[in-house]
C-alpha cells in the first residue's frame, strides 16, 4: 500500500512525465526521434561594388578590368561563435584568406579584393568554417575592358 501511494503522489506531483512518458510508448517510432536542428550556414552571399551600412550596393557576376576592386559580401544565420573564412581564389591558386569570428544568430560580414588588370578570368571565394569544411562557393568573372576607339581629329574642308 505503501507503494501504491508513493506512485500516486509522484503522478499527482509530476503529470507531465506521466504523460510524456505514455506519449512515447504509444508513438509511431518515425516521431519518436525529434528532428536534428537544423545547421548554420550562408544565407546571402553577393559580389558587390561597394557595402555601404553592412550591405551591399549592387550584385555583380563580372567585372571589367578598368575597375581594380571588388567585394564579397555574406549574411550568416545560425553559426554564432563559430569562425568562417572568405577564401579568394584564382586560376585554383589561393589569393587570399580572411577570418571571422562570427557574433552573433545572423552576422554580416564582407572582404574585398584589390585586382591586378592582368588576372583575367574566373574568380572563386568559398566560406569556410573552421573545420574547412564549405558552407557555400562564389564565383565571378574578371574581363578585359572594351578598347576605347580613338577619335581620329576632325578635318575642315
Amino acid at each position: 500500500m505503501k507503494i501504491a501511494a508513493l506512485s500516486i503522489a509522484a503522478l499527482l506531483l509530476s503529470p507531465a512525465l506521466y504523460i510524456a512518458e505514455a506519449q512515447s510508448q504509444t508513438a509511431p517510432a518515425t516521431e519518436q526521434a525529434a528532428p536534428a536542428p537544423a545547421a548554420g550556414g550562408v544565407e546571402r552571399a553577393i559580389f558587390s561594388h561597394d557595402i555601404q551600412n553592412r550591405e551591399p550596393t549592387d550584385t555583380i557576376t563580372q567585372l571589367s578590368n578598368d575597375e581594380k576592386k571588388v567585394f564579397y559580401f555574406t549574411e550568416l544565420k545560425g553559426l554564432s561563435g563559430r569562425k568562417v573564412t572568405h577564401r579568394w581564389e584564382y586560376n585554383g591558386q589561393v589569393m587570399a584568406e580572411i577570418p571571422f569570428d562570427v557574433g552573433g544568430d545572423r552576422w554580416r560580414v564582407y572582404s574585398s579584393k584589390t585586382l591586378d588588370p592582368i588576372w583575367l578570368g574566373e574568380w572563386k571565394v568559398s566560406v569556410m568554417d573552421e573545420n574547412g569544411a564549405t558552407l557555400s562557393v562564389n564565383t565571378f568573372s574578371y574581363t578585359a575592358a572594351p578598347k576605347q576607339e580613338q577619335m581620329a581629329p576632325a578635318t575642315e574642308k
